[in-house]
């Protein structure tokens, strides 16, 4: 498959809209009346034009109407529960984890296993929230607070010094005043969002139980139940949930978020709710225009369709593929230096909406990706492969790195040590005589005294995610890229 598809086929089609958006923000004169910015309305579109828009407009919309689907989901939610593997709660309220995350889990794809996780769905337009943020200490932590768009909002995080305490977050047309007892007040430029909180816990049976005191603390709920005291909840110990059955339907990996047969009915929802950003007016015009021809021609319908479908498959599954998130850099890697801060870089956006959806900002996470060896073969179980970082040279980090193995799917490949990341959290690491720490990543299990720095790879492709929580400028610039990956045939065993 040509790697060049995905962004030559959004760049056509952005080039087939690209001197009508210029046009219609260059500044009127008094000679020349602003020019509209999408075309008059009831203007006659043909089908080619409209396979045009509706292919940009696929790629433009899909991670805002993914997070459209989501909110969908959260507000059918009954309570705070387990739903199968994945505690979740209602909209305006969080659920937690109480240990990493199960391996069975497929909500989302690309998770890890060095933090606890929380989720909540964010319906500002209902109510403003409180989220509570305990003392952590010294421990590493951060929530990710993210708008429609992907894009992050706030900075809540140890890297900041985020004081404990009571946090609103708001919509954009909130106009309240900061209660009292409220550290700050976070505005979101889209009611829709999510929050992820994110704590770090090394892999003991003793920092499993120093964990729980703060991971209850870690609530969400809506303004009207704010009265200044701590709330709790127990996160070990949540009800179950009734599993729709429609789930086990799910074919393998991610759920299912984004329909194309859906996809501009939902749209249409979303250019009603999420405002455009500077610039993007051209575009909702365009978009607008398009999706009401489609409303009333069924031939243009039925084009749209067909644009969605094909546009799934064409611009959106080739991005599902790491080596195709960000920029090629040393050695094989490849990395975003945009992550949850994308604004108008559609591309990349997509890309992770796709791959690796809710990364954290550039700044409180590095995020480097590997699915090929040196020579551009897939990574397969068929060869082992060894990653040396030399003496003081593994990432550098203000809080922890970790090295995940992910399947085909992006999840994780069942071993037979459980074991689907290592790093920090490892205590089982053990370091070279020289200073320099090799891991081996092979499918086979290594020599005992190997194996504490075994990655156990599938006999099948996997991917490679090296995450760098809390980096150094040399990381967040680019400056340190992670080693080359040493390949070899695998013995017989």
């Amino acid at each position: 498959m040509n790697k060049r598809t995905p962004s030559h086929a959004l760049r056509g089609a952005l080039g087939a809209l690209a001197i009508g958006s210029v046009l219609s923000t260059l500044p009127a004169t008094a000679a020349t009346p602003q020019a509209p910015a999408g075309p008059v309305a009831n203007t006659v579109m043909t089908e080619g034009y409209a396979r045009a828009v509706a292919q940009f407009a696929y790629a433009w919309g899909w991670p805002l109407v993914n997070l459209h689907t989501r909110r969908m989901l959260y507000e059918r939610v009954p309570a705070i529960g387990m739903l199968g593997p994945m505690p979740v709660a209602p909209v305006n309220q969080l659920a937690m984890l109480a240990d990493y995350i199960d391996p069975g889990i497929r909500i989302v794809a690309h998770p890890n296993q060095d933090v606890v996780y929380g989720f909540g769905a964010l319906a500002l337009d209902k109510s403003p929230v409180i989220v509570q943020v305990p003392d952590f200490g010294e421990r590493f932590w951060m929530y990710e607070l993210a708008d429609q768009r992907t894009d992050s909002f706030a900075q809540v995080a140890k890297i900041y010094g985020t004081k404990p305490g009571f946090y609103l977050v708001v919509g954009p047309d909130w106009q309240g005043q900061k209660p009292t007892g409220v550290e700050a007040v976070l505005r979101s430029p889209t009611n829709t969002g999510v929050i992820i909180p994110r704590v770090f816990m090394a892999d003991t049976p003793q920092d499993r139980e120093a964990i729980q005191p703060l991971l209850k603390q870690i609530v969400m709920y809506p303004l009207s139940a704010f009265d200044g005291t701590v709330k709790t909840i127990d996160w070990q110990h949540l009800p179950k949930l009734p599993v729709p059955a429609s789930a086990a339907a799910q074919p393998p990996g991610e759920t299912r978020w984004v329909v194309p047969e859906h996809f501009f009915a939902q749209l249409k929802q979303v250019l009603a709710q999420v405002p455009p950003l500077p610039g993007e007016e051209a575009l909702y015009a365009q978009f607008r225009a398009l999706i009401s021809a489609g409303e009333a021609n069924p031939a243009i319908a039925r084009v749209l369709q067909d644009a969605a479908l094909h546009a799934e498959k064409t611009l959106v599954e080739p991005l599902f593929d790491l080596s195709r998130n960000g920029v090629r850099i040393a050695n094989g890697w490849n990395r975003p230096f945009n992550n949850a801060a994308f604004g108008t870089d559609y591309l990349t956006r997509l890309a992770i909406a796709k791959s690796n959806i809710f990364e954290n900002a550039a700044q409180e996470t590095t995020y480097l990706f590997r699915e090929e060896d040196g020579n551009g073969q897939r990574l397969t179980g068929q060869r082992n492969y060894t990653l040396t970082f030399p003496a003081g040279q593994t990432p550098p980090v203000s809080g922890f790195w970790s090295l995940t193995l992910y399947d085909s799917v992006h999840f994780f490949a069942a071993n037979p040590i459980n074991r689907f990341s290592t790093g920090t959290k490892n205590p089982a690491l053990r370091y070279n005589t020289d200073g320099s720490l090799t891991l081996y990543i092979q499918h086979q299990r290594p020599a005992e005294d190997k194996v504490g720095n075994w990655l156990p790879a599938p006999e099948q492709a996997f991917a490679l995610t090296l995450r760098a929580y809390g980096p150094c400028d040399a990381l967040i610039k680019g400056d340190w890229t992670p080693p080359p990956l040493v390949a070899s045939p695998a013995s017989n065993p």
